[in-house]
């Protein structure tokens, strides 16, 4: 903090309000950054901080309300008019070309040329890999972006806003695809960023994150300011209090309880990737009655497509699964649907929704030819439409609207409607791939409660997670994915961290 500039404001946003229609995205809220400080946007899904910063970067259009950059008041009509007044986004959703490389993506709308208008392409690479060094990213410019990881394309998003000079950077949800590693480095990034006397604006529901990285913290919840605090001053619980309006748990409570006859089983299951590795590699697990049995691991060993095999998704290429002694290796995506499996994917976007059909229309995507919705092929709307009421009550999903278009619900909320439909299905099996990506801490209370109100049910749940608090926190037994093979399965009570830990990286 001591790096902040208290006499330089370099954002002022004055009694911003944005109504879509009568929804009321953002109520008359006041918003200051200085120059060097991190200052951290906290909020529920659908709390309306995203359409805070899109008026900021130009993509929305204030129903009332001022922006001051440096002191002057502009009209931010567009994103062209940010970027001019020193302002970058990275966005949740990367926008790069696969293809291209590190350095064409940078300069793309901002080419570096010589004489005759040819592309200088060494400059621009020499540039960009000056700017990359300056700040800590490490960036290979030569490198094409479908190569890389996430955590990389993340950082040749900051080199496209510094490279177009920007000075205040606002990071969209900045660690929801990161691994822990990752996020340590984007703290870094960060600082050394604000060392250089940029600032830097988080939209984030992560708390640990925020204490972590953040200096100054606003809070807001359903569109309406709740209090900026001085993040050194504060802790999670009160932060997470002032987020949701209630105390959080973040511990679930479940009952010890032993899991009975198994009923999903996994036998020495090989699958291939897009590229013909073999990404699961003799792969054995069951998963009982009555059992939450979470699959720790890091990234990459398997789980993507272990997942796509069991659900109908991809093909298999030897080994068997099993649900209540079916065989249901390489059925269809409706045969596992029908033989009582749900799953909550990893990529909703991809997997779970689609995102030009409204919320009703997702809520039934797998029910749709079933009484009541239909009827001799004709849908019956008045049905669909109550039962989506129903479950958009039942699961908060935000706004409370069934013919709300899924692709212009917040992440969070596009997850609460997933969740809603699998578990509605009352399935015997639930895959829950990374629940909880994307969601604040009262929508990750939620979906934990869900997950063990299944477990006690007597359904089988088999938790896929990245995080590795969330796997200890949940499960009843844990089992490790490495290298496409199960490396152990330990009882969940008592679970040591560091013993989990050396299992993730290939130890005994």
């Amino acid at each position: 903090m001591s790096g902040i500039d208290f006499n330089t404001k370099v954002v002022e946003m004055k009694g911003i309000t944005k109504k879509f229609g009568d929804f009321t995205a953002n109520d008359n809220i006041d918003l200051t950054i200085h120059k060097g400080e991190v200052h951290a946007l906290l909020g529920e899904n659908g709390a309306g901080k995203t359409t805070l910063m899109n008026q900021l970067y130009g993509l929305y259009r204030p129903t009332s309300g001022e922006i001051y950059i440096n002191g002057r008041k502009v009209d931010v009509s567009n994103a062209n008019v940010a970027i001019q007044n020193g302002i970058g986004m990275v966005h949740q959703h990367f926008m790069l070309v696969k293809p291209f490389t590190v350095t064409e993506n940078i300069i793309l709308g901002k080419e570096i040329t010589r004489f005759g208008g040819v592309l200088d392409m060494k400059k621009a690479s020499e540039k960009i890999r000056e700017l990359s060094e300056k700040y800590g990213l490490h960036v290979d410019p030569n490198s094409r972006i479908q190569d890389i990881t996430v955590g990389m394309e993340q950082r040749v998003e900051i080199l496209k806003t510094l490279y177009r000079g920007a000075d205040i950077l606002i990071l969209d949800e900045p660690t929801a695809v990161l691994t822990p590693q990752e996020i340590h480095d984007l703290i870094r990034i960060i600082r050394n960023l604000t060392g250089e006397g940029k600032s830097v604006i988080i939209i984030t529901h992560k708390l640990q994150e925020i204490k972590a990285a953040a200096d100054y913290c606003t809070i807001i919840r359903r569109g309406k300011h709740i209090d900026t605090v001085d993040v050194s001053r504060v802790d999670e619980n009160e932060l997470a209090a002032k987020m949701v309006g209630r105390e959080v748990s973040f511990k679930v409570e479940k009952d010890d309880r032993e899991g009975g006859s198994s009923i999903l089983e996994i036998d020495n299951l090989v699958v291939k990737d897009n590229r013909g590795i073999k990404k699961v590699n003799g792969f054995s697990l069951n998963v009982k009655k009555g059992e939450i049995l979470g699959l720790a691991g890091v990234d990459g060993n398997g789980q993507s497509e272990l997942i796509e095999a069991i659900t109908g998704l991809r093909k298999t290429e030897s080994g068997t699964v099993r649900i209540n002694n079916m065989d249901i290796t390489s059925k269809t995506p409706r045969d596992v649907i029908q033989s009582k499996i749900s799953t909550i994917p990893e990529d909703r976007q991809k997997h779970g929704l689609v995102m030009n059909f409204n919320v009703a229309e997702n809520m039934i995507l797998e029910n749709y030819s079933k009484n009541p919705f239909s009827k001799n092929g004709i849908l019956n709307f008045n049905a669909i439409k109550k039962y989506a009421n129903d479950l958009i009550a039942k699961f908060d999903v935000r706004p409370d609207d069934p013919y709300h278009k899924a692709g212009s619900l917040s992440g969070g909320n596009q997850q609460k409607v997933i969740i809603a439909r699998e578990v509605s299905n009352d399935p015997d099996v639930l895959i829950a791939a990374q629940p909880t990506r994307g969601l604040d801490v009262g929508a990750i209370e939620f979906v934990h409660k869900s997950l063990v109100d299944q477990r006690n049910r007597g359904k089988a749940v088999l938790l896929v997670s990245l995080e590795l608090d969330e796997i200890m926190n949940v499960s009843d037994r844990i089992a490790v994915i490495y290298e496409g093979k199960v490396a152990g399965v330990i009882d969940a009570k008592g679970a040591d961290e560091n013993e989990i830990g050396l299992m993730m990286a290939g130890g005994k």
